[in-house]
């Protein structure tokens, strides 16, 4: 990353022809009911982690979503009679996350892409990437920040246009929407050409989740601490790259909201320090990663991606309090990034001596508050501004030039 910097780049072809990308729904109401029951590491185990930022005492923050994990029994051997295979670009991308489709006129933060220093980063070709891929399946696990990611890179992959032969595939891995939902847990696209494979899960804290009590409408569920997504461990042989996130749905009001209680080694966590939110997040971040670095040492074509958090820039206050970020200047705040270290610790220090890629994009993102949804989503209540989630397209893009730099 040291010495990078932003460069103006016109001829990126989706990046004008992917807001015609509408229609699909946005936020995440939904459960996880089938656990994984294995665990990653014990608690003693984890707590002694050799860095030394393990350990954080840091203010709960908000973030925009309070939804639900949700995990269905997967069947994997023909299309349900009720499953509809065909697709559109509404799936592709949130018309919430389409600015073009808003009032705002200014897309200038749509024309640069990062350029890092003594480097020449090729540009994406959707042909290519699409050939680099053949055979394989990426998977996007995390929040709704790698769902935009996920979103990001259909379109890119697509080129930004409909395209009638690739095939709605998530069936094969139990992405259906439950009877009553509002929406599936993800989704999952394969291009027949090349066989590949994209696919996305919504778990925003990469815990295993299950109901305390089954029997019971209203029961509190189980937020383990030690265990992985149950979709990660039972889907991971067919995955060939996954790419991980977490991070804003670390607080005190989604746990609330969603009727989590924290869990490590089968039992409520009784530990003050690991209950503190910021220990919590760091201990669940560095056993995913210890599990997937043993996962690729069994299967060493398998290519794991670890993404640092993607930065909020609410200003004068949060998301629910008046905080805004209606800067449209781009890079306002600078255009290089001269850092060696990640501006995220935690994942830094979760992947060294691992076999598990980080994938950093902070910094990076840091300096482009103007690329923000703002108070120009078609959803918006007014003095509700988006300075989380980004327009699309837009700055997910460059992470998936990233990550196809390094695949």
């Amino acid at each position: 990353m040291k010495g990078g910097q932003f460069s103006r780049h016109w001829g990126r072809q989706f990046t004008f022809t992917v807001a015609t990308l509408v229609f699909t729904t946005v936020f995440f109401w939904t459960w996880e009911n089938n656990p994984l029951l294995i665990s990653l590491l014990s608690v003693q185990e984890q707590f002694t982690m050799h860095n030394t930022d393990l350990f954080v005492d840091s203010a709960d923050s908000s973030s925009l979503l309070n939804p639900k994990e949700h995990q269905i029994d997967q069947e994997d051997a023909t299309t349900p009679k009720d499953f509809d295979n065909s697709i559109d670009s509404a799936n592709w991308l949130s018309d919430m996350w389409a600015c073009r489709l808003t009032q705002r006129t200014d897309f200038s933060y749509e024309g640069y892409r990062w350029q890092p220093k003594n480097c020449e980063m090729r540009k994406f070709q959707r042909a290519e990437f699409l050939k680099r891929m053949q055979d394989k399946t990426i998977a996007f696990i995390g929040d709704s920040l790698n769902r935009q990611q996920f979103q990001s890179l259909m379109c890119m992959a697509t080129g930004g246009e409909e395209n009638s032969e690739i095939e709605n595939v998530g069936w094969k891995y139990g992405l259906v929407k439950p009877r009553g939902a509002i929406r599936p847990d993800g989704w999952a696209y394969r291009f027949p050409n090349t066989n590949t494979t994209i696919l996305y899960y919504w778990s925003a804290s990469l815990c295993g989740i299950e109901p305390i009590n089954v029997t019971d409408p209203s029961t509190e569920f189980a937020m383990h601490l030690d265990q992985p997504p149950s979709f990660l461990r039972q889907f991971l042989p067919h995955f060939d790259v996954v790419i991980l996130n977490t991070g804003h749905h670390w607080n005190r009001g989604k746990l609330k909201a969603n009727k989590w209680v924290m869990h490590a080694n089968g039992k409520p966590v009784a530990d003050r320090k690991l209950a503190e939110m910021g220990n919590a997040k760091n201990y669940t971040i560095y056993g995913i990663v210890r599990w997937l670095d043993l996962q690729v040492t069994l299967r060493p074509k398998l290519k794991v991606f670890f993404r640092t958090i993607s930065p909020r820039h609410f200003l004068n206050g949060d998301w629910n309090t008046g905080g805004s970020c209606d800067n449209l200047t781009p890079l306002s705040k600078g255009s290089e990034v001269f850092q060696d270290e990640s501006s995220d610790p935690v994942v830094e220090g979760a992947v060294r001596g691992t076999k598990v890629n980080i994938l950093d994009i902070t910094a990076i993102s840091e300096l482009r508050d103007e690329g923000h949804i703002s108070h120009y989503s078609i959803k918006a209540s007014n003095g509700i501004n988006d300075c989380l989630h980004w327009c699309l397209p837009g700055i997910p893009d460059t992470w998936n030039e990233l990550l196809y730099a390094q695949l």
